[in-house]
């Protein structure tokens, strides 16, 4: 069953993935669906939709929406992978080049994270400071139907504290994509500067 905690920070990552991925014209019953939904409703829709297993099954390593990205069974816009873990561009961004690094292996816990994803996590970070002009960089741990991620955040010189998430578009995932991951040739992309 899950907790109080997990239902709301699952619906909040649904209804991201709604706003950033569904036609207009279905968004809002998709999200009021979602809102309407109990922690057992939703534990039930999760497991349905193949989002989440149940538990006690011989699942190996899960099936949650990250292990989905890990397994390419989602689309994402991959920055750098390791062994052990692989780091995306965040889909609802807080900030242009934020980033989520994720445990190859269906990890619930900080304490249990593999040496190399703190590795690609640093490698990541300082990606992300050479090719961003950016004031600060924030890695924030979290934990999301039971997967543990890393948040790699970058605050810019007129952002604010905690900024709101929005969806950002293909076409923007694409540009940052290509910006964090072409091969350093001392100039910079005309698109480095939009996002």
């Amino acid at each position: 069953m899950l907790t109080p905690e997990q239902t709301k920070n699952l619906k909040e990552e649904l209804i991201r993935h709604i706003e950033s991925s569904f036609p207009e014209d279905k968004k809002e019953f998709a999200i009021s669906q979602i809102e309407a939904m109990d922690s057992e409703e939703l534990e039930k829709f999760l497991i349905k939709n193949q989002l989440l297993k149940k538990e006690g099954a011989n699942t190996g390593t899960g099936h949650c929406v990250f292990c989905s990205i890990v397994f390419g069974d989602i689309k994402s816009y991959k920055i750098a992978e390791n062994s052990k873990t692989i780091a995306v561009l965040e889909i609802n961004p807080i900030s242009r080049g934020h980033t989520i690094i994720i445990p190859k292996e269906h990890i619930s816990s900080e304490k249990e994270l593999p040496k190399q994803v703190a590795v690609l996590s640093k490698k990541v970070s300082s990606l992300i400071k050479k090719r961003l002009k950016l004031e600060e960089i924030k890695t924030e741990y979290s934990n999301v139907l039971g997967h543990e991620v890393i948040n790699i955040i970058p605050f810019y010189k007129n952002q604010k504290g905690s900024s709101e998430r929005k969806p950002a578009s293909a076409e923007k995932l694409s540009e940052m994509q290509e910006i964090l991951t072409k091969k350093s040739s001392g100039k910079k992309s005309r698109n480095q500067e939009n996002y």
